[in-house]
């Protein structure tokens, strides 16, 4: 059985229990305690970060690189587009994930001066790229959307931004929180201590 070192409060640990959700994938699921990392997670993942997936000898790090394994691992249902073309720009979405939200996100939580007129930048631009289109790589739900969908709940429920003044955002945002496994990450957020 996988093994998933996970923690609540993580998004990017909320990457991987949405993948492994919409796999249908069981798993074990070991909470880490983020400010009394155990000794021994950096055994498994040197940078000592979660997430880590493990199966008997095979340990992997990284929620990019997870997310990959197990679309290969576990195909069905498909998370990626069958075209190629489309493919490769789901994977940019992943590829540039710190310049599209990530990096002013965390600045926009720190509290950086200009921190929260960045992460509105950046929401500006998921606007512009979901206009006219359902789910970031085009008309199917896949890896991309599952990649952003955790900042952007974050984002509303625990720093207080308001969607209203991104329509397109928003109504994305409604299409992912019909499927169980984005709404129970939902679940998770509201249980998060503020």
């Amino acid at each position: 059985m996988l093994t998933l070192y996970d923690a609540d409060r993580c998004p990017f640990c909320a990457r991987v229990r949405i993948v492994l959700a919409e796999k249908g994938v069981e798993y074990e699921d070991v909470q880490i305690d983020l400010s009394d990392r155990p000794a021994w997670l950096y055994e498994k993942n040197p940078l000592g970060k979660v997430p880590v997936l493990e199966e008997d000898a095979f340990v992997l790090p990284e929620s990019p690189v997870i997310m990959e394994y197990l679309e290969e691992r576990y195909p069905e249902p498909p998370l990626l587009p069958a075209d190629p073309a489309a493919r490769a720009l789901a994977r940019l979405w992943l590829e540039r994930f710190d310049d599209l939200l990530g990096d002013d996100y965390y600045a926009a939580r720190r509290g950086d001066e200009d921190g929260r007129e960045r992460l509105q930048a950046r929401l500006d631009e998921l606007e512009e790229a979901l206009a006219g289109t359902p789910f970031l790589s085009g008309a199917g739900y896949g890896l991309a959307d599952i990649a952003y969908v955790p900042w952007v709940l974050r984002a509303r429920e625990m720093l207080g931004v308001e969607l209203e003044p991104w329509p397109s955002l928003l109504a994305w945002l409604d299409r992912l929180l019909e499927r169980p496994a984005v709404a129970a990450e939902l679940d998770v957020v509201a249980a998060l201590p503020r």
